[in-house]
């Protein structure tokens, strides 16, 4: 329940003069942090500073909206505190701290004392005790509303007339608070305190408070209605009946202490006085110090007011010079004391107007190497202006007329250089302007510079925007967010209204030069940067020339046959009404099948497939796929509502979806690449996702089917790499039996399965094949001993018996394993064979669990990053080998290791002979690439 705070306030406690705000710093903070985990936030120095971030936020917000007369920092120590001594395992199984947070404490503490904010600690207690304290101490003198900062539920035992529990907002929300009204709702208590006694009953997972066996939340809470408390329901045992009344008696010492390890203590013998929370003026040097170190550019201008700017240094006043000392300028952005702007240099951005100047610029450009440009349009073929520049501080803009053959009318004098090989070309998120160049007819030549992946390469854990790039390297603030009023936003681009003085235009186009500007300088700064990293052959061999392929083939997209997915969704639809009806039957009764908690009742309450089923933190029944899965091989009903899932996923996601993604003027689904959004290298298509079409099940595949050819008289071509990823293990770790089944032609999951079991090629059964298979891929993956039981539904001690008999038979891709995780320690980094980087930051993490899984992807960066590696170089050379052969096939589709295409009948050999050559030498290796290739009138027969 979120409530505006003043009136809150206002409503109960009109009278009181103070305002104190305790916040519980770890619950803060972890908050967070993991309110972050999946989209860190990184300085232009690569330090995390997620937790840091969200919890300065939190304290800018609180202090700029509440206005807090009273405020304090509250953290627990390390020391053991008096419920250790109670409970020795009392949140013993919290896992380590993650070292990114163990690292931002200090930090928040800096932060806080640069605010003049107490932070409050006393060894022996925790910082609820500490809180709970305070806020009993302020309730006593009658002059404070007190507000307890913090996400922990436990805190609702200390809610009364006068103490509140004060939520931060998430995602933009506003703060929820509870007071004793919100909190006897929630609880369904009638009094506060009763928190405890349900604490006591039901226990705390998170500080590991047992409770009593099989008591829930939903159980404790109707026991405290009945009985009010702990100590009558111990009294009242006699009262209950069966497992509970059981429960209850045996464990009655348990409800005890549970209830005593959830009790908050009131009389901590903290040495500190209500008056010395008084809020202080902030020591605004440090603050700004600290944003700046930090770049907190966003929360300063909040705090501060726009004028602040966080630049990219570690203190304000510090030169250029000291800065460098800490960090190694060859692999870092440059570190700024303070930014510069548009004001503070000098520059000639011109506006090009009328056809005699154009043919100027035309020359002009056809006499460069190297010139950056920016192409603005709709979403659809329209041109609205162009950007150029080849010289720093300088640049010329281009306004479209409206109508569009007026536009392409010009774009025509602008062809030659487009057009121009030998001329290089530079844009940030060049893909955008190639793009809308080519849906125009113009199809750009000459090497495409992109400073946005020269960064993402560098540097691919921090942002990637352009006003970030430019004052992390150029110490510059773009002016363009600032000049809003000349261009608007549609369908994702920029578009430039009609303007009616020359001095509107000038002001339009001023940002969109400058854009053009700051990309040419950046593309000097960045390009330096990649022989440091060893990623100058990754940029200029893979990703540079791989641009324009991708325009290619989004452009050319690929054609449905919409009768086809009519029929199938029919069937689809028929099937899924019958699955339904084979559902209900078995259950004895009609049910929602998309509603878990309907679905879990049946299954587990009523029909009692399993003694003891998993739940979900709310209580209610698991039914996702790994639980039906595991159910299916007994039950029909887990089956059959499998079936259901999968026909019902096929028909809304793909089926009935596709065809409202066909392009009404080419008749074809265009789908977009991005190249570098995933950490090894691999393309994401979107928009829509063609790389997720099924094709494990017989009904997913059916869908391929739908994808034919565009063109009369041609079929689809499907070249798929064959065990690719096992492939580059054996070229990787250059394990000799491995490579001596590949170079024999032996099929190596049946290879594997013999030596494994030692026994003769001929005698291994299809079982063996099977578990061998798993066990050669879930190597790639880093799979554990338990993940491999979990697979296989074998016992732990077997499946750990595999991969040992396994690494025994495979020495090489052990120490390969070994060698990868040991060197990665050491560097903070893998590489593939082409020199691609996988930054592993959690490597050497103090937690176990955390740093498993950076050794797992340790292992596996490198060969699923080399097998994107090797399809993007054959995508390039077959693109280029096509256009400069002559041939009218087109590449339609890239999917994980599989390229489409579309073939004319009279091509079909050359073409296929091409591209199988294509991939399999798109990275020399000792072992043997092989490419499966097939045609047929659709993806399906080609596949």
């Amino acid at each position: 329940m979120q409530q505006d705070l003043c009136n809150y306030c206002g409503m109960t406690t009109s009278n009181k003069k103070h305002r104190l705000f305790l916040l519980d710093g770890m619950a803060l903070v972890y908050r967070a942090h993991f309110a972050l985990v999946n989209s860190p936030i990184f300085t232009s120095g690569g330090i995390n500073t997620s937790a840091l971030y969200g919890f300065t936020n939190t304290l800018v917000d609180l202090i700029k909206k509440q206005e807090p007369t009273h405020l304090a920092l509250v953290f627990d120590t390390q020391a053991p505190t008096v419920r250790h001594e109670e409970f020795p395992a009392y949140k013993a199984q919290r896992d380590e701290m993650p070292d990114d947070l163990r690292i931002a404490i200090p930090h928040v503490k800096r932060l806080c004392e640069a605010f003049n904010i107490p932070v409050l600690t006393l060894d022996g207690y925790e910082a609820d005790d500490i809180i709970g304290t305070l806020a009993k101490k302020a309730e006593a003198t009658g002059d404070f509303v007190t507000f307890m900062v913090t996400p922990d539920k436990d805190f609702a035992q200390l809610v009364d007339e006068n103490t509140f529990i004060y939520k931060p907002g998430y995602r933009g929300a506003g703060p929820e608070i509870m007071g004793v009204a919100e909190v006897l709702e929630k609880w369904e208590i009638e009094r506060p305190e009763q928190v405890i006694d349900i604490l006591g009953l039901w226990g705390d997972a998170s500080d590991n408070i047992p409770g009593i066996p099989k008591v829930g939340e939903k159980t404790a809470k109707k026991l405290m209605k009945e009985f009010g408390s702990v100590e009558v329901l111990l009294e009242s045992a006699d009262k209950l009946k069966g497992k509970l009344k059981e429960n209850v008696e045996n464990f009655a010492d348990q409800a005890r202490l549970s209830k005593k390890l959830a009790t908050i203590i009131l009389d901590v013998p903290i040495d500190i006085q209500l008056d010395d929370l008084a809020i202080a003026e902030l020591d605004e040097e440090k603050v700004k110090s600290l944003f700046v170190e930090f770049e907190f550019n966003n929360i300063g201008q909040r705090l501060f007011g726009d004028d602040f700017k966080s630049g990219r240094g570690h203190a304000f006043g510090e030169k250029e010079s000291e800065v460098a000392k800490h960090e190694e300028p060859s692999v870092q952005p440059l570190l700024f004391a303070k930014l510069k702007a548009a004001a503070d240099v000098d520059h000639d951005y011109v506006v090009v107007c009328g056809e005699k100047a154009r043919v100027g610029l035309v020359s002009d450009l056809l006499k460069q190497k190297s010139v950056a440009l920016s192409v603005e349009g709709g979403a659809d073929t329209r041109l609205s202006s162009l950007s150029f520049c080849w010289e720093a501080h300088t640049g010329y803009h281009v306004t479209m007329p409206s109508h569009p053959d007026q536009a392409k009318a010009i774009l025509e004098e602008f062809r030659p250089f487009f057009e121009a090989g030998e001329i290089e070309k530079i844009g940030f998120h060049i893909k955008k302007s190639l793009t809308i160049l080519a849906w125009n007819g113009v199809n750009v030549r000459g090497v495409c510079i992109d400073p946005m992946i020269a960064h993402t390469l560098v540097e691919p854990d921090q942002q990637h925007s352009l006003p970030f790039l430019s004052e992390a390297y150029l110490g510059y603030t773009m002016n363009a967010s600032k000049s809003g009023k000349a261009v608007e936003e549609s369908n994702g681009q920029l578009m430039m209204l009609d303007m009616d003085t020359e001095e509107e235009q000038e002001k339009t186009a001023a940002p969109l030069v400058e854009a053009v500007d700051v990309s040419l300088q950046l593309s000097a700064k960045l390009l330096s940067l990649l022989p440091t990293k060893g990623q100058d052959k990754v940029f200029y061999d893979i990703e540079s020339p791989l641009v324009p392929v991708l325009v290619g083939m989004e452009k050319t997209g690929v054609a449905l046959d919409t009768g086809a997915l009519a029929e199938f969704s029919k069937s689809l639809e028929t099937k899924i009404r019958s699955l339904e009806a084979d559902v209900f039957e078995i259950a004895g009764a009609e049910i929602n099948l998309n509603s878990p908690k309907q679905l879990g009742d049946v299954l587990f309450d009523k029909l009692k497939l399993v003694d003891k089923p998993k739940k979900t933190k709310t209580g209610q029944y698991k039914t996702g796929e790994d639980v039906l899965s595991t159910l299916a091989g007994e039950h029909e009903i887990a089956r059959k509502i499998l079936e259901y899932r999968e026909a019902s996923k096929l028909k809304n996601t793909y089926v009935d979806a596709l065809p409202h993604s066909i392009n009404p003027v080419t008749h074809r689904v265009h789908t977009t690449y991005l190249q570098l959004t995933t950490a090894t290298g691999r393309l994401q298509s979107h928009g829509p996702n063609l790389q997720n079409i099924p094709v494990r099940s017989e009904q997913g595949r059916e869908i391929r089917k739908a994808f034919v050819p565009g063109i009369p008289d041609a079929v689809i071509l499907s070249a798929d790499y064959s065990q690719v990823e096992l492939r580059v293990m054996a070229e990787l770790s250059g394990d000799e039996a491995m490579l001596e089944a590949f170079n024999l032609g032996l099929d190596i999951h049946t290879a594997t399965s013999a030596k494994v079991f030692g026994i003769p090629l001929e005698e291994v059964t299809p079982e063996m094949r099977r578990i061998a298979k798993m066990v050669n891929f879930g190597i790639i993956y880093g799979i554990t001993q338990f993940g491999l039981s979990q697979r296989l539904r074998i016992p732990r001690k077997e499946a750990g018996q595999l991969i040992n008999d396994y690494k025994k038979q495979y020495h090489g891709v052990s120490n390969f394993m070994e060698r990868v995780v040991r060197e990665c320690r050491q560097n903070g980094y893998v590489e593939t064979i082409t020199g691609r980087r996988r930054y592993m930051r959690d490597i050497n993490s103090s937690n176990n669990s955390v740093r498993s899984a950076a050794e797992r992807e340790a292992i596996n960066s490198p060969i699923q990053g080399t097998a994107a590696d090797m399809i993007k170089i054959a995508m390039v050379n077959i693109d280029r080998r096509l256009r400069s052969e002559g041939f009218a096939a087109k590449m339609l589709m890239q999917v994980h290791d599989e390229l489409v295409f579309e073939v004319p009948n009279s091509e079909v050999a050359a073409v296929t002979m091409l591209v199988k050559e294509c991939m399999s030498t798109a990275i020399p290796m000792k072992v043997p690439i092989v490419v499966d290739a097939g045609t047929g009138a659709n993806w399906l027969d080609a596949h």
